[in-house]
C-alpha cells in the first residue's frame, strides 16, 4: 500500500507517559499545566495519566488532583490508563475522567509479569471481564493494545506470528461477545521496530482482519522512530500514540538510559506530516509552545528536535 492518508491523528500521552517514568515527584500545578498547554494545541485526545499502584508508580499517585485541576478545552478527550479493574473503578469515579475503553494484551510472559504481574494467558483472561466491565459501563471498546508487539527487552525478539496470534483473538473476542471489533494498535513498547518489520506486521495484521482499524504506539528508543512513522504512513495508517517532546518510556522494561527510552515526538511528527501536505487539526506554534513547557517543568533538555531548531 503506498496511497498515504489525507489526515492522521495523534493521541497523546505526555503526561502518562512523561511522568511516570520518573523519580522524582512533579506539583500537581506543573502538571495542570503541561495538560492545559497540549489541550489549547488542537490535539483531540490527552492522556492526563494512570489509575495504578501508588507503590508501583509513585508519580501518579495523586492523579485525582491533577483530573481536578486541568481547565477543559472543547472537543478534547481527558483519558487515562488503568491495568486492571481496580483502576479502572478509580478512573470511573472520578471527576473530568472521559472514559476510553481497551483491552490489553502481551506477547511475551517476562513484560506481563512485570506490568500486571501475570502471564500472556492470564491477561487473556482478564480481559473477558474487562469486557463485561465495560458493557455494564456502558462503555464501547474503543481499542485493542497488543503490547510488545515487535519485541521485549526482557524476552527477546517476537515472531511474527504471536503478534498475529493476538490480533486474532481479539478479533474472536469481538464476535464472541457481540462488539464492534476495535481498533487494533500495535505496541512498541521497548523501541524493538525499524520500517520494514512495521510494514511487515501492519501488513500482516491486515491480510488477517482488512477492514479493521490499525494504529501504532511508537517509542524513538533506537532513533528509528519517525523512520518507523513514515513507514506506517505508507501502509495507510492514521492514527499514533505520541509523546510531547519525546517524553516517556515503560518504567518496567529494563531500558539502559531510562530518559532515552521516550515515545515518537508529537511535535516533530506533526510537523513531519505537515510537510508531507498531511492534515493532523493540530496548531504546531501552541504545539511547540507546550514542549517548551514540558521542557520547563522537567529542567532538562528533552528530546523533541523541531522544539530546538526551529520551525523551517
Amino acid at each position: 500500500m503506498s496511497d498515504l492518508p489525507k489526515f492522521v491523528t495523534f493521541h497523546e500521552e505526555g503526561p502518562r507517559e512523561g511522568f511516570q517514568i520518573e523519580k522524582r515527584l512533579y506539583s500537581v500545578q506543573d502538571r495542570v499545566e503541561l495538560v492545559d498547554a497540549l489541550a489549547r494545541s488542537g490535539l483531540s485526545q490527552v492522556q492526563v495519566g494512570s489509575f495504578v499502584s501508588a507503590k508501583a508508580v509513585p508519580t501518579m499517585a495523586d492523579i485525582d488532583q491533577v483530573f481536578a485541576g486541568i481547565t477543559r478545552q472543547e472537543g478534547v478527550r481527558y483519558t487515562a490508563l488503568w491495568l486492571n479493574e481496580a483502576g479502572f473503578r478509580k478512573a470511573q469515579a472520578t471527576a473530568q475522567v472521559d472514559i476510553s475503553a481497551y483491552l490489553m494484551f502481551y506477547t511475551t510472559d517476562a513484560l506481563s509479569q512485570r506490568n500486571n504481574n501475570c502471564t500472556v494467558q492470564e491477561m487473556r483472561e482478564r480481559q473477558e471481564r474487562w469486557i463485561s466491565l465495560y458493557k455494564d459501563a456502558g462503555a464501547p471498546i474503543e481499542s485493542a493494545y497488543i503490547v510488545t508487539a515487535f519485541g521485549c527487552n526482557l524476552q527477546g525478539e517476537v515472531p511474527i506470528a504471536d503478534t498475529v496470534a493476538a490480533a486474532r483473538h481479539i478479533i474472536r473476542l469481538a464476535r464472541e461477545h457481540a462488539f464492534p471489533i476495535p481498533r487494533i494498535m500495535l505496541a512498541d513498547t521497548v523501541g524493538w521496530a525499524d520500517p520494514e518489520d512495521v510494514k511487515r506486521r501492519v501488513g500482516a495484521v491486515r491480510e488477517l482482519a482488512p477492514d479493521v482499524s490499525i494504529g501504532l504506539h511508537l517509542h524513538d528508543t533506537r532513533g528509528m522512530g519517525a523512520a518507523n512513522v513514515y513507514a506506517a504512513l505508507q501502509m495507510g495508517v492514521d492514527m499514533f500514540d505520541s509523546s510531547i517532546a519525546g517524553l516517556g518510556g515503560c518504567p518496567f522494561a529494563a531500558h539502559a538510559n531510562v530518559h532515552g527510552a521516550g515515545n515518537v515526538s508529537t511535535e516533530d511528527m506533526v510537523h513531519m506530516c505537515h510537510e508531507m501536505g498531511i492534515e493532523t487539526g493540530i496548531d504546531l506554534d501552541a504545539l511547540l509552545e507546550a514542549a517548551q513547557v514540558a521542557e520547563r517543568v522537567f529542567d532538562r533538555p528533552l528530546a523533541g528536535k523541531l522544539m530546538h531548531a526551529g520551525r523551517p
